[in-house]
């Protein structure tokens, strides 16, 4: 691994550059594999435990949160794997109910439940917190250069499955090209020609929307981790409806 220095370095271009977060996820995927490893007990297995795909998300999470003034960045990024593989744990438990909380553990009289609600630190829920409402808070700042606001957003969201879906192909193109995300930063407009020509989505549908792409587009421009995290789910809801 690079010094720490140079990691500092590699996480502030990867908060700016799409191509550059990938990049140092696929650098660094090694150490994801290895965090994930010790919370299962065993090598994760690609494709078939969901905790790696989980462990890669709050890497991200880590990058979009990180500041210089929290340390180590790689041992923040191992804290945030650990919290997200807890969440993760306790959810799936929770759903499945496999195993009753009141059930006594292989360590002696300790319950289950107990065992969950101690393993997460305080310090940790603070961290996830903050990292969170940082990124919601520097989102809103953005969007408000475009006249945008939060709620704005919500009132302008597609209420159709297929609009949503119209929306989620311009998104798709605007990933694939990132050209576009940068004429959005600095036109401070949404190119609809540019998106209509090359997803295929009719104009009038990312005109009518116009706020919710814009928002969508920006989210894709910085460290926004968590919350494209977030996104990624209600793609994926909407596709399996």
């Amino acid at each position: 691994m690079n010094d720490e220095q140079t990691i500092i370095q590699q996480v502030y271009a990867a908060k700016e550059n799409i191509q550059a977060a990938d990049q140092l996820i696929g650098t660094y995927m090694p150490f994801i594999k290895a965090e994930t490893a010790k919370f299962l007990k065993r090598l994760p297995i690609e494709g078939h435990d969901d905790e790696l795909s989980i462990a890669m998300m709050a890497f991200h999470e880590a990058v979009g949160g990180y500041s210089r003034t929290r340390g180590a960045f790689l041992k923040y990024a191992a804290m945030l794997i650990k919290s997200r593989l807890i969440d993760y744990q306790r959810k799936e438990q929770r759903h499945r109910k496999i195993l009753s909380l009141d059930a006594p553990t292989m360590e002696g009289d300790t319950t289950l439940g107990e065992t969950l609600t101690d393993e997460r630190e305080p310090h940790e829920e603070i961290v996830s917190r903050n990292a969170t409402r940082q990124e919601i808070e520097e989102l809103a700042r953005q969007m408000q250069e475009f006249g945008i606001t939060l709620s704005d957003v919500a009132d302008n969201c597609p209420k159709q499955q297929r609009t949503l879906e119209a929306c989620r192909k311009a998104l798709q193109y605007a990933r694939e090209n990132p050209e576009l995300l940068e004429d959005l930063l600095e036109s401070k407009r949404l190119p609809i020609g540019k998106l209509t020509a090359g997803s295929g989505v009719e104009r009038k549908t990312l005109e009518r929307h116009r706020k919710y792409m814009v928002s969508l587009l920006l989210m894709y421009t910085n460290g926004y981790e968590i919350i494209r995290g977030h996104l990624k789910q209600v793609m994926k809801g909407a596709a399996a409806r």
